[in-house]
């Protein structure tokens, strides 16, 4: 345990905070200098820093990529560990142990089994949780239980509602189902599950007064900043391969505010 995981479950007891998701060392430094309270990797954002797509990352990467996060700021950092990289219970709990070991302040699980195309049975998913909240009580880790149907096509939010749950039932602090965006939705999950709620940004998810509003604690972004980042490497692209111009190296992050984020570390 950590004055960090500390920190970081003390957001969890009341109000709402945002916690943006860096791809990389500078955009985390940047996102903790512009006074965000903690952080969260995103799995595909860092997937495609390494020139794939999600979900083919292995936990060796991870674990290299969570310790240059954690080195590289100041406050808590939450993992997206997508399954926990590993099949059996056994190895669940082994993995949150090493992100622990890396800095982690926050790891979460997924229900989601590639393997299968679809979300696990509600019970072993279950048993995965409670061994990953076992090894993260050990080591004061906070972790989050996601339940992902409704980021592959279904809207049975009862049966949501029964995983996030059970989920926290079995030991999980906070719970999540992206791809929940709507109010009455998210005002649900809130009511029903007991537990602080995450909520993902995505388009057409309420404001942050109205999420606050709401009581759901925390709010991350997920890839969607990396993939914004990405999007506007396209358009200075679409600039030079259409008219030839290079009218974008007048947008950007302004000199001083690199300076002031990253320090000495700058370069060019």
């Amino acid at each position: 345990m950590s004055a960090l995981t500390d920190t970081f479950r003390a957001l969890h007891a009341s109000g709402t905070f945002v916690m943006p998701n860096p791809w990389d060392a500078g955009s985390a430094r940047y996102l903790e200098w512009r006074g965000f309270p903690a952080l969260a990797t995103t799995s595909s954002g860092f997937a495609a820093t390494l020139g794939r797509l999600d979900r083919t990352v292995t936990l060796d990467e991870v674990l290299a990529h969570v310790e240059a996060i954690t080195a590289a700021v100041s406050i808590p950092v939450n993992v997206d560990s997508e399954r926990l990289y590993a099949d059996d219970p056994a190895g669940v709990a082994r993995s949150v142990e090493l992100l622990a070991s890396a800095g982690a302040a926050g790891c979460s699980i997924e229900d989601y089994n590639p393997a299968l195309g679809r979300c696990d049975d509600i019970g072993p998913a279950t048993e995965r949780v409670a061994a990953a909240a076992q090894a993260a009580a050990r080591h004061g880790v906070v972790l989050t239980a996601r339940a992902e149907q409704h980021l592959f096509g279904s809207t049975d939010l009862d049966d949501t509602i029964t995983r996030l749950v059970a989920y926290h039932e079995a030991g999980a602090e906070c719970v999540y189902a992206p791809g929940v965006i709507d109010a009455d939705g998210v005002a649900r999950l809130v009511a029903d599950t007991g537990a602080p709620v995450n909520v993902l940004a995505l388009p057409g998810v309420p404001d942050l007064a109205t999420l606050t509003a709401l009581d759901v604690r925390r709010i991350s972004t997920g890839g969607g900043l990396a993939w914004h980042a990405l999007g506007a490497l396209k358009g200075a692209v679409d600039e030079i391969l259409g008219d030839g111009a290079f009218a974008y190296t007048g947008t950007g992050l302004p000199r001083d505010e690199r300076t002031a984020a990253l320090g000495p570390r700058i370069g060019g």
